[in-house]
């Protein structure tokens, strides 16, 4: 499919599956595509199966992304509209709150952090790519600019983003015909942020709510793989 080639004008409307969507910008961007026509297959630990605001055209997967059998779900529920042409990989963890310093990082919850935000990823890709390329379809990993940037205290979560952007820009150069966006939504009003900054006030970012149009205009136009700020 060519850049700047609206998914919309191809057949029926697309699907999309995001992780994370229980809260903060993956419900944002739930909210978005589905607004604008998709069928979103929404993925989250506390996500529930009922009506819960978000709007018509919203799959409910409630599960975690760790797990094969709940990746596999997710998969299938998109099988079932007829057709996958985004994943959105959102689903993450901060790990300790506030964060520890290098030295003092417990290498068990390390795991847990890459587990969530690098393997999870990877392996929900790795699912979704046979539908993927059937459909010229895309693949949007958030990322944050820790991954790119030294924050003392951001080691442990910094490291799992830098190497989700590479497993991306990896993923970019193997499969030429999609697209694979590491978009980074820079420093936002959701929760994961105030656990990163717990007793500060965060009130001065913005909501999620504020980035997701460019989010939507993202995925319509289609603009080459690679690190997007949104």
């Amino acid at each position: 499919m060519a850049a700047g080639r609206a998914l919309h004008s191809v057949g029926a409307m697309p699907t999309a599956i995001i992780t994370g969507a229980s809260r903060g910008l993956g419900r944002a961007l739930t909210t978005a595509l589905a607004t604008a026509g998709w069928t979103v297959v929404a993925d989250g630990r506390t996500l529930t199966a009922t009506a819960d605001g978000l709007p018509p055209g919203v799959v409910r997967v409630p599960g975690d992304v760790t797990d094969p059998a709940h990746r596999a779900a997710l998969v299938d529920a998109a099988l079932a509209t007829g057709r996958l042409d985004l994943l959105v990989n959102n689903a993450g963890i901060l790990g300790p709150s506030p964060q520890p310093p290098l030295a003092d990082y417990p290498l068990s919850t390390l795991r847990d952090v890459f587990e969530v935000n690098v393997l999870a990823p990877l392996a929900l890709t790795q699912l979704a790519l046979p539908a993927l390329r059937k459909h010229g379809g895309a693949v949007v990993t958030v990322t944050s600019d820790a991954a790119v940037e030294a924050y003392a205290g951001w080691g442990g979560y910094g490291a799992a983003k830098a190497a989700a952007e590479q497993a991306s820009s990896v993923l970019a150069v193997e499969e030429p015909d999609l697209r694979v966006w590491w978009v980074d939504p820079g420093d936002l009003r959701t929760q994961m942020h105030a656990e990163a900054f717990p007793g500060e006030d965060i009130s001065d970012r913005p909501l999620p709510e504020t980035v997701a149009p460019a989010f939507v205009d993202l995925v319509t136009a289609r603009p080459a793989s690679g690190r997007v700020r949104l």
